[in-house]
């Protein structure tokens, strides 16, 4: 990719971040929330979906895509191995398990409802992947390796995230950012991997629906050791597979 097309995508993408939450947040603060307001959903989803427009604008721009479908297209690619889509589950499964069983599940909501809120999460912030995995971890991985670009985008994401916890009426709100910020750098280890040995955007995708809906039918207050033990594990299984990866491919 044009190296002006990292830098353009965080400039975008916070832009429109902070010109749709921005707004949610001053309106939060004077007592206008998305309980009382329904039109303040639409900058929220502007601020959620701000990697997604990002991305878009600035790869159409660059030339990187010749038009909104192909953009698509290369998102969804769907035609994968099976073994990369169970990859993606289990990926999933070393995220909460760990969680439910330190922190303790508090309620459970019927597994059927799990199918029903993936397709939703695509616009919930799994589409958020158009931008943190089509464009700025594997673009950073080229120049400083697997392990520190998931460091960089780890940090980014959660900054990216951070005025959730002080809008009202957004999931994030009142709770632990520290908690988070920590689930985040195993998450992203974990979105690296996939993205390096699959080369798709959409298992990134799926994978990212998968954790967005998991929170909402897996009922637990997260606890220290939990969200560590969580994301630890996902480092280390993601660090191992992307060295197996390199080994068999080079």
């Amino acid at each position: 990719m044009n190296k002006e097309v990292v830098p353009q995508f965080l400039v975008y993408t916070f832009g429109i971040m902070i010109l749709g939450w921005g707004l949610c947040l001053v309106c939060g603060l004077n007592g206008v929330t998305t309980s009382n307001h329904f039109w303040l959903y639409i900058p929220f989803m502007l601020g959620g979906l701000s990697p997604t427009i990002a991305s878009y604008i600035v790869l159409k721009k660059n030339n990187e895509v010749t038009g909104f479908k192909g953009w698509l297209k290369n998102i969804f690619t769907v035609k994968k191995p099976v073994f990369l889509y169970l990859l993606v589950i289990v990926l999933g499964a070393i995220y909460f398990i760990p969680q439910i069983y330190i922190s303790g599940l508090e309620k459970m909501e019927p597994v059927y409802m799990f199918f029903l809120l993936l397709p939703v999460m695509i616009i919930g912030g799994g589409m958020e992947e158009a931008g943190w995995r089509y464009i700025l971890q594997p673009e950073w991985e080229k120049r400083y390796g697997y392990v520190l670009s998931s460091v960089m985008v780890a940090v980014i994401w959660a900054l990216w995230h951070l005025p959730l916890f002080f809008i009202p009426g957004a999931s994030q709100y009142g709770t632990n950012f520290g908690f988070f910020a920590i689930s985040v750098f195993g998450l992203t280890f974990a979105l690296g991997a996939i993205h390096k040995i699959s080369n798709s955007v959409f298992l990134c995708v799926l994978f990212h629906c998968i954790v967005n809906a998991g929170f909402s039918v897996f009922i637990y207050s997260p606890t220290f050791w939990g969200t560590v033990a969580a994301a630890g594990l996902l480092i280390m299984v993601s660090a191992i597979g992307v060295f197996i990866y390199r080994r068999k491919t080079t």
